[in-house]
């Protein structure tokens, strides 16, 4: 296997200092836990952990060689090390330098929702199309945007990278690490408020996106967004050669000309920048199809092939925790259940809602919304929450689960044949949930990360296997 990484290509890249024997590493890891044999293990000092605690466990696991700021004596039993002053710049300084030895063309997106399933699809269109490297999971912060880039091979002809934020000033200095040719922002909506005064501010946070462009760059932006010309400017500022804008509005670039929304797929007609394309989307949902004309848009950007892009848009999966849809065959009361449990925001509830809407139960058979809190929403979260209830009516959506203290608001707003459980907790809807649930029911699951909607998931795929023992299980019984 070909080295991602020699021991003097990170000397050179990091000023530190070596000890042990030679090394070549074939991946770079910051968390013992899903370390792969043969990573570069860098050791980073967190809020809450201090990875030095665990090099120890790397070298046990395989680990090659580690970056270390703590020059700790029983390290340099374990295996060889790479001494800096700080391991989080180090794993800056390896970013930088995979960005400079490759002549792929990169893209970076951010958005207010859409980023990882839109990096993801790139993914997988681009990766036919040539050798595609991109963020693991949502790694789209100020170590996982490094972490993505240290793992970039030279060989790479497509990046994909996706930088998140919540405040200012966090995407400009990973922009300019990771220095896109293509940039692109799915969408600004209502997220995060609780650190911003306004959705401008949020926008012109989104903007700092096109900080890192390089010359001659492009800006992919959402046309029917109320933000676009105010994002069109900034990118114009920052160097953008081209902007290539997408959505409904009839001047978008990459327009929508015709749809068919169907419970499990869509029928898209589009104009790609002048070139008609027909194609047929695996995932369902509205906001897919609108992410879809960016993604082609994204295509045509690179100057890849636009034709055999669209045809891999049938085989379009939904990531874990993000609209993955799992038939659990429950004793005789099958069901199934929509897992959007990964995060949520105003935005992200209203087009999930629409989609539940769209599925079809069986004969008798119910939707049901399984709905946590919207976390960083600030001043304005109960009213936000309370909202919800239009687009849960609007979609037939018969019976809502909810918990946590602004889910509350939601719950008691809605019609009492509409009121399904409420409780503090996610853990607290397990059992009545698990009870209630009947063969033909449409479940979906959602909630931002600190609701903790996933064990929720886990429950009730738990009821495809032994239904009395799992919600024993889930109660805590023998």
């Amino acid at each position: 296997m070909t080295p991602l990484w020699t021991r003097d290509e990170v000397l050179a890249a990091t000023g530190g200092k070596a000890t042990g024997a030679d090394w070549k590493a074939t991946g770079v890891s910051i968390d013992s836990r899903t370390l792969q044999k043969g990573d570069l293990f860098v050791a980073i000092k967190g809020d809450n952990t201090d990875g030095h605690d665990y090099v120890l466990k790397a070298f046990a696991g395989g680990a090659t060689a580690a970056i270390v700021s703590d020059d700790k004596p029983a390290m340099h039993n374990a295996g060889p090390l790479v001494i800096v002053p700080d391991s989080l710049e180090a794993l800056n300084q390896l970013g930088r330098a995979a960005r400079r030895r490759t002549g792929a063309k990169i893209v970076a997106i951010t958005g207010s929702v859409g980023k990882t399933g839109t990096k993801e699809a790139l993914r997988m269109l681009l990766s036919e199309q040539g050798p595609t490297h991109a963020s693991a999971l949502s790694y789209n912060n100020l170590w996982g945007v490094p972490l993505s880039l240290a793992r970039m091979p030279a060989s790479t002809q497509f990046g994909i990278l996706e930088i998140g934020m919540n405040h200012s000033g966090e995407i400009t200095p990973l922009s300019k690490l990771v220095e896109p040719f293509v940039t692109l922002i799915t969408t600004v909506e209502a997220v995060h408020m609780a650190h911003f005064n306004s959705i401008e501010e949020i926008a012109d946070a989104k903007a700092e996106i096109f900080d890192g462009i390089q010359p001659g760059g492009v800006a992919i932006l959402n046309r029917d967004n109320p933000h676009y010309a105010r994002l069109e400017k900034r990118a114009k500022a920052a160097g953008a050669s081209q902007i290539i804008s997408f959505g409904e509005h009839p001047d978008a670039d990459a327009h929508l000309e015709k749809v068919a929304l169907k419970d499990n797929c869509s029928c898209v007609s589009a104009s790609i920048c002048g070139t008609p394309i027909t194609y047929k989307l695996g995932v369902p949902g509205k906001h897919i199809v609108m992410n879809s004309l960016a993604m082609l848009a994204c295509v045509k950007a690179l100057e890849a092939d636009l034709a055999k892009a669209a045809l891999a848009l049938a085989h379009l999966e939904a990531p874990k925790g993000r609209g993955e849809r799992i038939h659990v065959d429950a004793p005789g009361r099958p069901f199934m259940l929509i897992d959007e449990s990964y995060n949520a925001n105003p935005a992200s509830m209203r087009v999930s809602i629409e989609t539940l809407g769209r599925v079809e139960p069986g004969v008798r058979a119910r939707r049901i919304a399984v709905l946590g809190d919207m976390l960083e929403l600030g001043d304005s979260s109960l009213e936000l929450h309370r909202e919800l209830a239009v687009p849960l009516s609007r979609a037939e959506i018969d019976l809502v689960y909810a918990c946590g203290p602004h889910m509350r608001a939601l719950f008691d707003a809605l019609p009492a044949d509409r009121q399904g459980f409420y409780a503090e907790t996610s853990d607290g809807l397990i059992e009545p949930l698990s009870e209630a649930i009947q063969s033909g029911d449409v479940v979906m699951v959602k909630g931002s990360n600190g609701s903790r909607m996933k064990p929720i998931v886990e429950a009730l795929q738990a009821l495809g296997e032994d239904d009395t023992a799992s919600i024993r299980r889930n109660r805590g019984e023998a």
